[in-house]
């Protein structure tokens, strides 16, 4: 059983790795270079479509990650997985804390009524994704070597 839920979990925690990832190295840059501020109306409707398919994802992933701490508890890389969990709870406090007002307001932007400091707003969102996307990717790593 701690096999099969060690997979599941780097698989589950991998891909949303590679999600975010995305998000932060390609995607953001793309939008953000559409012209006449094409990229407003995608981030928009990317904190719309993201906004409720994360949380399960996230959540998700801390509960296996904690799952999984706790049946290794006192195995090898048992330390390595808590460390791993914490830093998807991390990940999950930065973006309730940090990143989801951000992207709640940007959710509802149209290039009419989007407030006059918009691309800051976004801007810190993308520094503070880059910090998220370090925990979750360090998270990854610790959950892949634990299961090595």
């Amino acid at each position: 059983m701690q096999n099969a839920l060690a997979v599941v979990t780097v698989v589950v925690v991998g891909l949303l790795v590679g999600v975010e990832f995305a998000v932060a190295v390609f995607v953001n840059p793309i939008v953000d270079g559409l012209p006449h501020n094409g990229g407003l109306a995608a981030r928009s409707a990317g904190a719309k479509l993201l906004g409720r398919v994360m949380p399960f994802w996230y959540i998700g992933s801390v509960v296996l990650g904690a799952a999984w701490s706790a049946v290794a508890w006192g195995g090898a890389g048992a330390g390595l997985v808590a460390t791993a969990a914490g830093l998807l709870v991390l990940s999950v406090v930065m973006s309730v804390a940090l990143l989801v007002p951000i992207n709640s307001r940007a959710a509802h932007w149209t290039p009419e009524s989007a407030p006059a400091d918009w691309r800051e707003q976004l801007g810190r969102w993308d520094r503070l994704h880059y910090v998220r996307v370090a925990a979750i990717v360090t998270a990854f790593v610790l959950l892949v070597v634990a299961l090595a």
